[in-house]
């Protein structure tokens, strides 16, 4: 899986050189304050108080590393209060699915603060795209809950550090800062330290950690980071992640005494995502034989089980799903993995185009999405997803990551396993 997570940042590095090129970098700071987290530390300070911290992300946040460090900092600092986490880091996605499953995610459990954790999976976006689902997540958690605070915070990768090395933040962490900008949202850069010793030739960006003495002692001053460049080992560069962190709290709990209720105000870009929904598979027209994938019996199920309650499952060539919704944006929300099979999709009766759920790190199931449409005209359109029998030869996709089909078993069926609807917009019958 971590293979799979490189890939994905290394590719995020390479299309970020080429969209938005000419995107003003910011200047890297560990910390800009803004408006603080007021109601966060006042409530940290109460006696007998239960806070909640969301951590929405990607698998940097996913790892037992800065998310679990800090909570347990909290839990040390404030033993006053009581804190529990709201775990909605999924490994492989940025701020495009994030805007869509924040309310299901992390608003629906109430959270006092939330971290936000994109800036590594949102390398390759377009800087505006960022701008409009950062906007979009900041708007509906204050919509939600005027009171709960947030946090960008913007790690970093081998691949994404030139600009952090000449003390300019990436190009995706920019991006974000012009929403933070805008709506008085504290950030914290926790990778200056790492960028630091890189610059200094004194980090190793993919290592094993050192297990005997002479290994220890091959090292001399250098600091391991990660194993693959992008997921910091937890003892180390976690470790970096999390005094980041830890150093700007004094600057968050002082940057605005008064507990306040956040107010979104004016949109910085009135197109940004605010109305991001994601609608239940089961909302749309089954055909006949579709059933609910039980997760008891369907590894695909399985993975999908917390984030896609509803998830159903295509078995048999021409089994389809059918809804209409009126707004500009839609995509699907699935599983892809080793069972996967050919989905022509057709939107608003024109030519079908056809998505393979299978790719070449299939070799496990694993949440993914793919786009029926996006800046679509205003109004209403139909969909249409049907199940193929085209086949797949799995074993040459596997092949291009140089992966190999284990047991024939689990790669033979050629299966759609969906379970969710992001909208820009709304479900109509």
């Amino acid at each position: 899986m971590r293979l799979l997570f490189s890939a994905l940042a290394l590719c995020a590095a390479v299309l970020g050189q080429a969209a938005g090129k000419d995107f003003p970098l910011v200047e890297a700071r560990e910390v800009t304050p803004r408006g603080g987290l007021p109601n966060f530390f006042r409530k940290a300070q109460t006696t007998g108080a239960e806070i909640k911290i969301g951590y929405l992300g990607g698998s940097i946040t996913a790892q037992n590393g800065w998310r679990v460090q800090t909570l347990a900092h909290f839990r040390q600092a404030c033993p006053q209060a009581s804190f529990t986490e709201i775990n909605a880091a999924i490994g492989g996605t940025g701020s495009d699915l994030g805007v869509f499953r924040v309310q299901q995610d992390v608003l629906s459990k109430g959270p006092d603060l939330l971290f936000v954790e994109f800036a590594v999976n949102d390398g390759g976006a377009d800087p505006q795209r960022i701008i409009r689902a950062m906007e979009g997540i900041v708007r509906q958690t204050w919509k939600a809950n005027p009171s709960t605070d947030i946090c960008f915070v913007y790690t970093i990768t081998e691949a994404l550090s030139p600009p952090m090395l000449e003390g300019k933040l990436q190009r995706s962490a920019s991006a974000m800062e012009k929403v933070a900008d805008h709506y008085g949202i504290p950030s914290i850069t926790l990778g200056m330290e790492v960028a630091k010793l890189a610059k200094a030739g004194k980090l190793l960006w993919r290592a094993k950690l050192p297990k005997t003495a002479d290994e220890r002692a091959a090292l001399a001053d250098r600091f391991v980071f990660a194993p693959d460049s992008t997921h910091p080992h937890e003892s180390t560069g976690h470790v970096l992640y999390t005094q980041a962190i830890v150093r700007s709290l004094p600057a968050l709990a002082i940057a605005n005494a008064t507990p306040t209720a956040h107010v979104s105000g004016p949109a910085l870009d009135p197109a940004n995502w605010e109305r991001a929904k994601l609608a239940p598979i089961t909302a749309a027209k089954l055909s006949a034989g579709v059933a609910s994938a039980d997760p008891a019996t369907d590894a695909h199920a399985k993975v999908g089980a917390k984030r896609l309650p509803a998830m159903v499952r295509l078995t048999r060539p021409g089994q389809s799903l059918e809804f209409r919704f009126q707004g500009t944006h839609c995509a699907v929300y699935d599983v892809v993995g080793p069972a996967g099979g050919k989905v022509a999709v057709t939107l608003d009766g024109g030519k079908p185009f056809v998505v393979q759920r299978i790719d070449a790190y299939g070799t496990y199931p694993r949440l993914s999405t793919f786009i029926v449409g996006t800046d679509l005209p205003e109004g209403v359109h139909s969909v249409r997803l049907e199940l193929l029998a085209d086949p797949i030869d799995k074993a040459a996709v596997l092949a291009k990551n140089k992966n190999k089909i284990d047991k024939p078993e689990r790669f033979a069926p050629l299966e759609f396993h969906p379970g969710g609807l992001l909208l820009l917009g709304e479900l109509v019958p």
